[in-house]
Formats: structure tokens, sequence, C-alpha cells
């Protein structure tokens, strides 16, 4: 047994957990580029804070994400008449 599957918010919390990391990840650039970085080089700031532009885009990602493990396809929709078309072309058989 996994640590996922022992427990069933175990993916997303491994994933929040990446997304604060690299979220303080990018804080910390920016406050270290431009609180002591910059007394010495400022265009070593300036790529301190580019490298930090491009982490939030990412760190959504990495949070949004789905996984195998997250069964969202399989949802039905709520209306029978179109869940019963996917299911036939799916090839399952709907429960009754």
């Amino acid at each position: 047994m996994t640590a996922a599957s022992a427990y069933p918010g175990g993916m997303y919390a491994r994933r929040r957990h990446v997304y604060f990391a690299m979220m303080g990840t990018c804080l910390g650039l920016f406050v270290l580029a431009w609180g002591v970085v910059r007394l010495w080089s400022v265009p070593v700031a300036v790529g301190m804070c580019v490298v930090a532009m491009v982490i939030p885009p990412l760190a959504a990602m990495v949070a949004n994400r789905r996984g195998p493990e997250d069964r969202w396809w399989d949802d039905p929709s709520g209306d029978p008449k179109s869940d019963e078309w996917w299911d036939e072309l799916d090839g399952k058989k709907r429960r009754q």
C-alpha cells in the first residue's frame, strides 16, 4: 500500500506542498534580489526576478494538474440521456 492510497487526499496534499514551496521560492528570490543581491550586481538581481516571474504559472500548473487517481471524467453529468449516450460510447453498462 502506497502513501497516496493510504490517505485519499495524499496526492492533493503533495501538490499543495509543492505549490507553496514554489511560491515561497518565488518570494524568496524577489526579496533576496532587491534586498541583498542588487547591492553587488543589478543584472543578477534582474535575472533572479525573471526566474521568479516564471515560477507562479508553473506552480499553478503543478497545483491544478489532474493525476491518474483523480476520477473526474467518470462523474455523471446529471443528464440521464447524456450519461447513457456517453456510457454507450465508452462501452460501459450503466447501473440502474
